[in-house]
């Protein structure tokens, strides 16, 4: 097939020659660097042929997938759109050299050169297709706001780049002669050897890809660490900082995080409280059956309680127990200890009215007259 094109192109360029008043044609048959110039002229048409073609083409693809992308909502289309943009002219240069050139006779270093360069364009090309797709998706998926994405794009933009990067020069230096058998066996030493040595780093990476994609928690709430606590300010590819409570910066490695227990708060809907009080032995039975009544009147008048129970619980060593148990319908904390707050002087309140007495640890000691 390409001795075909080359023989189209040559009666293509005697036609034109001569359609220009160009009758002696002998020039033609002239040797320049071992090719002839009509070699020479039908490598640049088949350049030019290829580059025309490329380009038009890609413009015409291009206009077809935006026809498409109108009409449906999937975002794949958009990012195969988003590649072909991205194709850059040494692409289309590359492509025409190497495809214009197949006929000529040209020395071993210059075929190389040339070979080498197709086949970096075409890594190069591949690269940067593969990183508009994962920059794609991970925005599908994650919001633009996330930093955590931002993150997880560059980490794996990263990664994919080392990989290709690896496998493509090797496929290079392959095509190019170079016996590359131990040299792969030289780079999976090496990278045994580095992946031992950041053995910690890869694993608070990793840890951050998890963190990221099953989002135990996020940027903005409020967790339980350990003996710290505090708000999550940002998830990086190492380490997640928070701002505790007391309005330091807490510092803690990502692989810390996925494997210890988090209490998540942002996650809470309402809060269980549960809380008791004792009235003194002396409490009128009366009284006494009136105080559940007594809370749930008190706890009414709070939009943001949900009253659950009131229960006469014990008899205690100086005192008579209650234990009441309500939800908070809130997730923050200041409500719950706004709502606790005035549940208690509300208590107090109505107990000094009703004349119970809160009790307080006491003693009483009975002397026996054994005379």
């Amino acid at each position: 097939m390409e001795q075909e094109a080359t023989t189209q192109a040559a009666d293509l360029i005697d036609s034109s020659l001569q359609k220009i008043g160009i009758s002696d044609l002998s020039f033609l048959s002239t040797t320049v660097l071992q090719n002839t110039v009509l070699q020479w002229i039908i490598a640049l048409f088949l350049f030019l042929f290829f580059s025309v073609l490329l380009h038009g083409g890609k413009k015409i693809l291009i206009s077809r997938l935006h026809t498409i992308a109108k009409k449906t909502k999937w975002k794949i289309d958009d990012v195969v759109t988003l590649s072909l943009k991205n194709i850059s002219s040494f692409f289309y240069f590359s492509v025409s050299l190497f495809f214009s050139v197949q006929h000529l006779a040209l020395s071993n270093v210059i075929s190389l050169g040339i070979r080498a360069i197709f086949l970096f364009a075409i890594v190069f090309e591949v690269i940067k297709i593969v990183e508009v797709v994962v920059k794609a998706l991970i925005s599908i998926k994650f919001k633009k706001s996330d930093t955590g994405a931002k993150n997880l794009t560059v980490a794996v933009g990263l990664i994919v780049r080392i990989v290709l990067w690896s496998v493509g020069l090797l496929l290079i230096l392959s095509n190019m002669g170079v016996n590359v058998t131990s040299l792969i066996a030289s780079m999976g030493i090496g990278g045994l050897a580095v992946s031992l040595a950041l053995q910690p780093l890869f694993q608070d990476m990793f840890s951050s890809f998890s963190i990221i994609l099953d989002k135990p928690f996020e940027e903005g709430d409020f967790v339980v660490y350990g003996e710290f606590s505090g708000t999550v300010k940002s998830i990086g590819l190492k380490t997640t900082r928070m701002e505790a409570l007391q309005g330091e910066e807490v510092i803690i490695s990502n692989s810390e995080l996925t494997n210890s227990k988090i209490q998540n708060f942002k996650k809470l809907k309402k809060r269980r409280i549960v809380f008791g009080f004792g009235v003194t032995y002396d409490t009128p039975h009366k009284k006494l059956k009136k105080i559940p009544a007594m809370i749930k009147k008190i706890a009414k008048e709070d939009a943001l309680i949900q009253m659950d129970r009131v229960h006469f619980k014990e008899f205690a060593d100086s005192s008579l127990n209650f234990e009441v148990v309500y939800f908070i319908k809130s997730a923050d904390y200041t409500d719950y200890m706004n709502s606790q707050q005035k549940m208690n002087l509300a208590i107090v309140e109505v107990f000094e009215k009703e004349g119970i007495e809160m009790a307080f640890p006491t003693r009483t000691v009975h002397l026996v007259n054994q005379v």
